[in-house]
């Protein structure tokens, strides 16, 4: 378990044998404090975590990192000059004082990291993320005892908590990463020092602070740049997505490849949407081909079940294991289907949006029976693809819904879209408001009905969802 003496050693350089007191795990929220954990004190834009340290104690908390002078109640533990062998360790719990409390929540990681003998595996993409990272868990827990990042954990805070999780048993870590600008996935990968990395996608979430999927491209092969070279490092990317194949130009590491097309290593074929049953699909690598029902979701899914067995079939799980986890999973996390009170079947897709998982989930919707009603609120921070991609969800919910109902200012250009593609236009609705839509869907809503609920996560689309179940 992790110590107060391999924290001082971690920031100081010098390590003292007589700071034996345990720390379990980090937080840097107080309300999630356990016994015995470390509070990481973080100022704030809203909010400044300095003034929890109170809270975090009283919730069991031995230690807090603060980079602030705190009251006089509080016994600390100045570091900021470095730290004498012979220093009297305050009693419990106490304030260590360093000079910025991120850094040395991240150096405290980079050390802890580089103290286990085990392997990473870093997954990065603009969509699908997280529910690779669950799945390829999954596959590996078949054979090794493996931590993951939880939720969204995926950034320059999240990471280093995670990773102050392990411990001597984890044979296997599986760490989502996020992006928002160049040099983060780098980053990341020098704390987290990945063996494997596996790319999902290039989309344009994030181009209005990235600045294009250019950019975004190159920021997400920080991952494979960052692998060690074979045969310790394997790049897994993604053959069918443009931008991610020419990515195997860009790393030291072995690359598998898989997709849709038969010249990646690991591909599917005869892949068929089941609706809320799942999908059906054969995999083929080498001269194997596996015929599978697997219960996630859409047919975009293949690609997660690709992933997942490709990182699998590089970490030595065998075939049973791999089938196994897959046909047993219960990861579908963001996408959930409920009943309202009136009969009707709600897709809750409403965690966030981009042109790749809106396209996605209507996907789905043209799977499913009955009348199918699109709610879609607009996708935020696409910068200069805004405009061009709600466009192409208009067309593509023509193709799909029966009614179409689009929040936000550009849910304008998703319904002029589709009245422009063919659906009628007593059939559209904008509305500018998420709550504008609860009176709405309450009067049409009967049994038989199909719902999709999606949008970016600055409309608060789950509200349409709770109103729905408990009001309908």
């Amino acid at each position: 378990m992790f110590t107060l003496a391999d924290l001082l050693e971690a920031l100081t350089a010098t390590r003292l044998d007589q700071a034996s007191l345990k720390i379990s795990e980090a937080h840097v929220d107080s309300r999630q404090v356990t016994p015995n954990s470390l509070f990481v004190a973080l100022p704030g834009k809203n909010t400044d975590g300095h003034a929890y340290i109170g809270d975090a104690f009283q919730r069991g908390a031995n230690l807090a990192l603060v980079q602030q002078d705190v009251p006089d109640e509080y016994r600390v533990l100045d570091i900021r000059q470095g730290i004498a062998p012979d220093a009297a360790i305050p009693q419990p719990p106490f304030c260590l004082r360093v000079e910025n409390s991120l850094e040395a929540l991240q150096q405290a990681a980079r050390y802890w990291r580089r103290k286990h003998d085990l392997r990473v595996i870093g997954i990065t993409g603009s969509v699908g993320k997280s529910t690779t990272k669950e799945l390829v868990a999954e596959v590996l827990s078949e054979r090794y005892v493996t931590l993951k990042n939880p939720g969204n954990y995926n950034n320059e805070i999240g990471l280093p908590l995670t990773l102050l999780k392990l411990d001597g048993r984890h044979q296997r870590a599986v760490l989502e990463m996020g992006f928002y600008v160049p040099g983060e996935i780098s980053f990341l990968c020098d704390i987290a020092r990945p063996h494997v990395g596996v790319i999902t996608n290039v989309g344009t979430v994030h181009a209005e602070r990235a600045g294009s999927q250019e950019v975004i491209a190159r920021g997400k092969a920080e991952l494979v740049q960052a692998l060690p070279p074979a045969p310790e490092g394997t790049a897994i990317l993604n053959y069918d997505d443009p931008w991610v194949r020419p990515m195997e130009d860009q790393t030291r590491a072995y690359v598998f490849t898989y997709g849709l097309d038969p010249h990646a290593h690991l591909w599917a074929s005869h892949v068929e949407g089941l609706g809320l049953k799942g999908i059906k699909l054969q995999l083929h690598f080498r001269n194997e081909v596996l015929h599978l029902r697997v219960p996630l979701i859409g047919r975009h899914s293949v690609h997660t079940v690709l992933r997942a067995t490709a990182v699998g079939l590089v970490e030595g799980v065998t075939w049973s294991e791999i089938v196994h986890a897959l046909q047993q999973t219960h990861n579908q996390l963001r996408m959930v289907a409920v009943r309202s009170r009136s009969g009707a079947l709600i897709i809750d897709d409403s965690y966030n949006a981009s042109p790749e998982s809106m396209l996605a989930a209507l996907n789905l919707l043209d799977e499913l029976t009955g009348r199918k009603i699109a709610v879609l609120g607009e996708m935020l921070e696409l910068g200069p693809y805004a405009q061009a991609s709600h466009e192409l969800i208009g067309r593509r919910a023509a193709e799909v819904a029966d009614v179409l109902v689009t929040v936000g200012e550009l849910g304008k250009v998703i319904a002029t879209s589709a009245r422009q593609h063919g659906l009628p236009a007593q059939a559209v609705t904008w509305v500018p408001d998420t709550m504008d839509t609860i009176p709405m869907l309450e009067d049409i809503l009967h049994e038989g009905d199909t719902v999709l609920i999606k949008g970016s996560n600055g409309l608060h689309m789950d509200r349409i969802v709770a109103a729905l179940e408990s009001r309908s």
